[in-house]
């Protein structure tokens, strides 16, 4: 295992000035326990078995040592990233390219899909850095467009989701071009048998990173089961579910691909916007929808397994899995897209009977308790969605500007025959605009947030440095600095809402007699169905945290700082 410990921060490690200013403008100040571990066996030259799953980040856990290891401005291979889908690929590079900002290298991504010309353009210019899928990698080195006689570095990103896609063959004829002497880095959430012959032979006495609790653990995860409800077809239930639930963002999973693109048209047919991905799109429709989904434009991406594969949404809040898929892991895989890094997520699934013996598995196996409920009926779904909408109308009325100029357009239209028809589209126009622009406001809001942390972040390193310089200490790892900025609120989830019981003033009176605090701590609060957002005074954070599993209204209410707005 690496010397170093998870509390080291990034501007404590060896680093070359230009890699730790990239590091910075990434804002990542601690590494991750992944990061950490890896840091010390890649610089040192060592090859590498990791074993760590989705979501802990492991591209700059490998991506950092590899960009101060390979020599820069040769506009020579020196280093082959392989990943298992196209849209992998393509966040590797990205991400690579970003942290490698102010380092003289090239990042070229290669994938299937997408024309031959312009990857065989950039190949013959010339870039330090190659990352790709293995098909295509394999035919740019067939084609003489590729020569990988300099590499230093080979990583398999993924390589148990690569092989099982049918990659063993493309993997192992590009290792045998590679030079014998490279170093070798093998990730992977899971080590199957034909990970570790593909190691045994390949790689040089690995050094094996296995990173406790890190698979098959759903400890950050709330699953929830809703059974089937047979008098309804399925994609009544899983409208039923959403309107229950009131997921900001989710990712809906499918185990068909026909089932995709019959979930995005019903949930489009009823005023949610959807996306669907899967792998019958040609690749720009994938790359149209990928950048949607980042910039916070869709509230539910539908997709297969495979489709989603490599896939990074941060701070994905929800799971909705449409079928439970046959392989109990695979389940595992789909939940671990939420609850990342440590943080807490919600995964939900509807249940059939068939799926059971996948439930069963899921339960004694892997010990994982699913919180049953109950879905809504037509009518209780009717008045969820009813309420949530007249509640939104109301939030925009009270703080937009005057509208009574349009009252006796209203009047007028309410005794057209068409007047349903231009209301409906009227109110299709402003949920789906309103909506946006709060999305963009919040991205808004939470790229200025991350500056001024990362502006503190730095300003606090800087002078914790300068104080032990003054002191004449010998340089020793510290804590990083306070994540959390010094901001004039902080807002709360609380898993407690409407079906509760509760309205605004009751439970902003409720929370503070909980938390022993002044009623005007708490400063606003968004109820919601069956759950509620809470701002209070930042001060006081800590006493509201600490509520967490108390009782209120005879049930442990779940209270933590709430995620920032998915982009």
């Amino acid at each position: 295992m690496s010397d170093y410990v998870s509390s080291v921060g990034f501007a404590d490690l060896p680093l070359s000035s230009e890699l730790r200013k990239g590091i910075e403008e990434r804002g990542y100040v601690e590494p991750t326990p992944v990061q950490a571990a890896v840091f010390g066996p890649i610089m040192a030259g060592r090859d590498v078995i990791c074993r760590s799953k989705t979501g802990t980040g492991k591209t700059a856990a490998f991506g950092i040592p590899l960009l101060e290891r390979i020599p820069a401005g040769t506009r020579k291979a020196s280093a082959l990233v392989l990943c298992n889908t196209r849209e992998l690929a393509l966040q590797v590079s990205q991400e690579i390219e970003a942290l490698g900002k102010y380092k003289d290298l090239r990042v070229i991504a290669v994938y299937g899909g997408a024309g031959m010309g312009e990857q065989t353009n950039a190949l013959t210019h010339g870039a330090e850095v190659i990352v790709g899928t293995p098909g295509r990698v394999y035919d740019h080195i067939r084609r003489g467009n590729l020569k990988l006689e300099e590499a230093r570095i080979c990583v398999l990103d993924e390589a148990d989701e690569m092989l099982s896609a049918g990659f063993y063959e493309e993997v192992t004829k590009i290792l045998d071009y590679l030079p014998n002497d490279r170093q070798t880095l093998l990730f992977s959430a899971t080590v199957p048998p034909d990970i570790e012959h593909l190691a045994q032979k390949y790689l040089r006495d690995p050094e094996t990173i296995l990173l406790s609790g890190d698979v098959f653990t759903v400890e950050h995860i709330h699953n929830v089961l809703y059974h089937l409800v047979d008098q309804y077809p399925k994609p009544r239930n899983l409208l039923y579910l959403i309107e229950r639930e009131d997921p900001e963002a989710a990712i809906v999973f499918c185990n068909l691909r026909t089932d995709t693109e019959l979930v995005a048209n019903v949930l489009n047919r009823n005023g949610l916007d959807a996306e669907m991905l899967n792998g019958d799109l040609p690749q720009k429709e994938r790359e149209r929808v990928m950048a949607k989904v980042k910039r916070g434009e869709v509230r539910f991406m539908v997709a297969t397994d495979i489709a989603a594969r490599g896939i990074d949404i941060s701070d994905l809040s929800h799971v909705l899995n449409y079928s439970l898929p046959e392989d109990p892991a695979v389940y595992l895989h789909r939940v671990g897209r939420t609850g990342r890094i440590g943080k807490k997520g919600t995964a939900i699934s509807l249940v059939s009977g068939a799926e059971l013996n996948t439930l069963g598995v899921l339960e004694k196996k892997y010990g994982i308790k699913f919180e049953e409920r109950k879905l809504p009926t037509p009518e209780e779904a009717k008045g969820l969605w009813t309420d949530k909408h007249v509640r939104e109308l109301r939030e925009a009325m009270q703080a937009g500007s005057a509208f009574e100029a349009f009252l006796p357009l209203a009047q007028e239209l309410m005794a057209r025959d068409d007047g349903r028809v231009l209301f409906a589209y009227a109110l299709k126009y402003f949920f789906t605009h309103h909506r946006m622009e709060k999305a963009q406001l919040r991205a808004v809001g939470e790229k200025l947030l991350e500056s001024h942390q990362v502006e503190k972040v730095q300003k606090e390193q800087k002078q914790a440095r300068r104080k032990r310089d003054l002191d004449h200490r010998r340089p020793r790892l510290e804590p990083a600095p306070p994540s959390e900025p010094k901001v004039d609120r902080v807002k709360l989830y609380v898993e407690q809402g409407s079906e509760h019981g509760w309205d605004e003033a009751g439970l902003k009176a409720a929370l503070a007699e909980l938390a022993g605090q002044p009623p005007d701590t708490v400063l606003a609060a968004e109820v919601k169905a069956r759950y509620a957002y809470v701002v209070v005074r930042p001060e006081a954070r800590d006493a509201y945290v600490a509520v967490n599993g108390k009782p209120l209204k005879d049930k442990p209410v779940r209270v933590e700082v709430a995620r920032p707005r998915r982009r």
